[in-house]
Formats: structure tokens, sequence, C-alpha cells
């Protein structure tokens, strides 16, 4: 364990094997660093956070301060962070808002300089947010979901799992999984992120079940519940297509729109 002595480190944070403290770095109580972790300077790990091992916290980086949310009253909540996790510089994660809430973050997230993470937000695992994004409250990602620089996520979305927003979109409508959103645009989905998919390990047949998914729910002149029907009716349960209908059968906020001429359309 190597802890620089002008780190600040409460006796009763609990740390794993071989962390390390850069200079200048404040890790309170009731804080717990698996092991392996490289700690930062200046960075700061604040009360009721725990970190898996093998994460990389970079300078000025604070993870578990209090919510921004004017009805937080101080209560124990918490910030849950998986193994792996890299947060670059001046990274933001906040703590839940009601007590006993957290904001958890999944394994092997990537988070790049002056993200913020706001209260209650839930990444999935293998989440990449790239620099000065902002994640409001309660914001859900799904697993693998590529997040572009400057974007905007308005609270209590839902991003679904290997989905793509391009850079400085925003987003206040739910993003289907699989889906690509237009940089430059609010709520405007314009494609399926295919190359995600195949990196993914999504076959052939399966990447074309989801292009057909696609196309019924948006190209087919269909309503949104018909096109939930006809989903379910074409693809079966537990398939990266049935994914899609069920994340848009469950959505509260309602799902971003197409938007896109027909010279600018991409060949699915």
């Amino acid at each position: 364990m190597q802890i620089h002595p002008t780190a600040i480190v409460d006796s009763s944070a609990k740390l794993g094997r071989d962390v390390t403290i850069g200079p200048f770095a404040i890790v309170e109580g009731s804080v717990e660093i698996g092991d392996g972790c490289v700690i930062g300077p200046r960075a700061s790990i604040l009360a009721h956070t725990t970190l898996g091992s093998g994460c990389q916290v970079h300078t000025g980086t604070v993870l578990g301060d209090f919510p921004q949310d004017l009805s937080f009253t101080n209560e124990p909540s918490f910030v849950r962070i998986g193994k792996n996790c890299v947060f670059r510089e001046y990274v933001t994660v906040h703590r839940g808002t009601k007590a006993g809430t957290e904001t958890v973050l999944g394994d092997n997230c990537f988070l790049m300089g002056g993200a913020h993470v706001a209260h209650n937000v839930k990444l999935g695992d293998g989440v990449i947010v790239a620099n000065y994004t902002l994640l409001a409250g309660y914001v859900e990602v799904g697993a693998r979901a590529f997040i572009s620089g400057g974007v905007v996520v308005h609270q209590f979305v839902r991003i679904g799992r290997l989905a793509m927003l391009g850079g400085a979109c925003g987003v206040g409508k739910d993003v289907p999984p699989f889906c690509l959103v237009r940089g430059l645009s609010a709520n405007r989905v314009v494609s399926l992120n295919l190359l995600g998919m195949k990196r993914a390990g999504l076959n052939p047949e399966q990447r074309q079940h989801v292009k057909d998914a696609f196309r019924i729910l948006y190209r087919d002149g269909l309503t949104v519940t018909d096109a939930v029907a006809a989903m379910r009716v074409a693809f079966p349960e537990g398939t990266p297509a049935r994914e899609i209908a069920e994340f848009v059968a469950s959505s509260p906020r309602g799902i971003c729109r197409f938007a896109m001429t027909d010279d600018e359309a991409p060949d699915l």
C-alpha cells in the first residue's frame, strides 16, 4: 500500500491490498476501496462510497458528494462502484438523494474528463461516458452503451443496452437498445449502432432481427403500441430484438422519435 504523506485518509476507511493514494487526496470514513485501486492527486472519495477492485480515480475526481437536490436531508445514502472502473480528471458522482438509496455503477465503466453522474443514476457494465456529459438524477444506462461528449440526459431517462448517443445531443425521452441518436439534436434516433452490436458479439441473425425490429418500430408507420405487439409476435422472448419491444413497452417517458431524410439514411 502506498499513501502519500499529504493525503488525508480517515482511520475508519477500509482499504484493500495494494491501494495507492496520491498527493492531497481525501478518503473519508465509511469508505471501502477494493484491492489494487489507484486514487490520484486531489481526488476525493467521500463517505458511504464503495469502489470495487482495480479502479482508477484520476486527478480532482469527486466520488460520493451530496446530491444536488434541495430535498436532500443529509441522511445516509450511497455510491456503489463496480470493478475496474476508470474516472478521468474532475469526474463527479453523487450519492442517492433519499435515505438508503444509492447511485450504482457496474464493472468496467469508463467516465472521461468532466463527466457528471447525478444522484440515483444506474450504469450497467461497460458503459462509456465521454467528456463533459451530464447525466441527471435517476437516469438508467444499459450495459455497453456509449454516450459521446457534451451530451445532456434529462432525469429519469433510460438508455438501452448498446445504444450510442452522438456528441452534444440532448435526450429527454428513452433511447431503445441498439439505437443511435443523432449528434447536435434533441430526442432523435437516426439508425442502429451496428458496429457496437458486432463488437458485442451479436451474430448476423441477431443483428438482422434487430434491424427488422427497428423497421417495425420506426419505419412501418405503426403506433408504438401496435409496433410492440408486432415485435412480440415476430421475435421470441430473450432475443435482442424482443429486448427492444420490452424496453419500449416499459417506457414511462416515451421513446425518442425517428428523424432522417431518405437520402441521409444508411443501409440497414
